[in-house]
């Protein structure tokens, strides 16, 4: 007992120094309280599911039985799921509270970083022009960390696997008929699915050289989103015509085919509880729709339930990662393509039996005309909304009022990640800059943890876009200095 309650003391400082100032302030909080009647065990819970991590330790100190309590698997189950929203399992692991415990260490050590802390590996030589990236595993919480692989595709048609923290190719598939034009994994059940020019959709394991299965479509394919449903991991297709088709994975049997817009479906993004799909084109003319997650899984003799968004020129839609049911679209509107953001809390109703979606706005504003049109965003909180503009990243509240302004970059802004934890830009300057969102206090901010260089050595400047994603233990990026190849660049934290 002493030796778990000591271990929780030293887990206790290390979340909350997340942010030094907030370490400093919750420092000087202490958990006084007398106990004269035992509270009953079901309004205890209740109270402690109000708690964040740091707060729930501490009560643990106070007796056995709020220790005990405050060990409730319940509490650090959804505490586990509130952190790290999106489609993952936990693992087999003894308690969600040691997963917790375990994860938030590695994300500390991440703030923490300093470029000397990180193992440089990059990938040259004949990989062609690198697409889409993504993580294909370890990207998900686990008790000790598990290895960093993503996959890549590249102009010479090939679906690649690399182990980031040894920086080599591990996987590759053969030569495909034609080149591949999406990308999207699902790292919880270690899955990669393409697209390519023939229209062919593949299911991947990134092990064995054939897909384990493939799917011919009738027509131009635009977008993928894989998910994990109640019933298991399914694939949208969203195609030239504006249907979405819902297959089973990783058989790719039809579940079903909803006529989703009057134009190619070119964004696809399910939301984090899984509830919701959000699908639009970039057509001047089109809104963007949020369907029924369950309408697309569970299809009757009617059309699933859906929603339009009051806006046309949709460039981007992200839901809020802390904020259920809410999603923000960027728009564009006039003749001089000015940009604005509209916030939505979606809500299903139900009428006379019949399921209705209702999309009710909360947020909207205009960018100032001086402002350089952004063409990435992300949300997080449902508060505010990140975006890149020329070298600048900026932090405003949905309602319009500026929060922050980053300057980390000397040229444009090329490529911007968002996750539940962490936010990654990369710049034409040949940097990338890490920043890692600031848990507590009453507003908003990002912490800045972490400048790297693109390429060490290679003060170049890029000519082309670069590309960065990122997890709590590795940040890869792609750079292109020609339009005939690109180099995979591998961090790692060292452990």
């Amino acid at each position: 007992m002493e030796k778990e309650m000591e271990m929780e003391k030293e887990m206790e400082m290390e979340v909350e120094a997340e942010a030094e100032a907030e370490v400093e302030a919750e420092a000087e909080v202490e958990v006084q309280v007398q106990v004269q009647v035992q509270v009953p065990e079901v309004p205890l819970l209740h109270v402690f599911s109000f708690l964040d991590a740091s707060s729930l330790l501490q009560a643990g100190q106070v007796s056995k039985y709020w220790n005990k309590m405050a060990d409730d698997e319940r509490l650090w189950r959804s505490l586990c799921r509130s952190r790290w929203s999106g489609s993952w399992e936990a693992p087999q692991v003894p308690s969600w509270k040691q997963l917790f415990l375990a994860q938030a260490r590695r994300e500390l050590r991440m703030a923490r970083a300093r470029p000397q802390d990180f193992s440089y590996r990059e990938a040259t030589g004949s990989l062609g022009v690198l697409g889409p990236l993504a993580y294909f595993s370890g990207s998900g919480p686990s008790m000790s960390g598990q290895r960093s692989v993503v996959c890549t595709v590249s102009s010479r048609r090939t679906l690649c696997a690399w182990d980031v923290r040894a920086g080599s190719l591990i996987w590759s598939s053969p030569a495909q008929q034609a080149n591949i034009r999406c990308l999207a994994t699902l790292p919880a059940r270690s899955l990669a699915f393409t697209v390519d020019k023939e229209e062919t959709v593949k299911v991947w394991n990134c092990q064995d050289a054939e897909p384990l299965a493939a799917r011919s479509m009738p027509r131009c394919c635009f977008s993928l989103e894989a998910f994990l449903s109640d019933d298991g991991p399914v694939l949208l297709v969203g195609d030239s015509e504006g249907d979405i088709y819902t297959l089973t994975v990783p058989a790719l049997a039809v579940v079903s085919l909803v006529k989703a817009l009057d134009y190619g479906v070119e964004l696809l993004h399910c939301s984090p509880n899984r509830k919701w799909v959000f699908a639009s084109g970039t057509h001047p003319y089109i809104r963007p729709k949020v369907f029924s997650a369950e309408g697309l899984l569970r299809p009757g003799g009617s059309a699933p339930s859906s929603v339009s968004l009051p806006f046309t020129f949709c460039s981007q839609g992200c839901w809020a990662l802390k904020c259920a049911n809410r999603v923000t679209v960027m728009f564009q509107r006039g003749s001089g393509r000015r940009t604005g953001f509209g916030t939505f809390d979606l809500a299903a109703k139900s009428p006379g039996g019949s399921a209705v979606l209702e999309a009710r706005q909360i947020a909207a504003f205009m960018l100032p005309d001086e402002m350089e049109a952004p063409l990435r965003m992300g949300v997080r909180d449902g508060d505010t909304i990140i975006f890149e503009s020329g070298p600048h990243l900026f932090l405003y509240s949905i309602h319009g009022h500026p929060v922050h302004r980053f300057s980390h970059h000397q040229n444009a802004i090329c490529s911007l990640w968002v996750d539940s934890l962490h936010v990654l830009t990369a710049s034409l300057d040949n940097y990338l800059h890490l920043y890692m969102w600031e848990e507590g206090g009453r507003d908003p901010g990002l912490l800045s943890c972490c400048h790297l260089e693109q390429r060490r050595a290679d003060p170049t400047p890029s000519c082309y876009y670069s590309r960065a994603i990122c997890d709590s233990t590795s940040i890869v990026c792609v750079v292109s200095r020609t339009l005939e190849a690109s180099v995979l660049v591998m961090y790692s934290l060292d452990p």
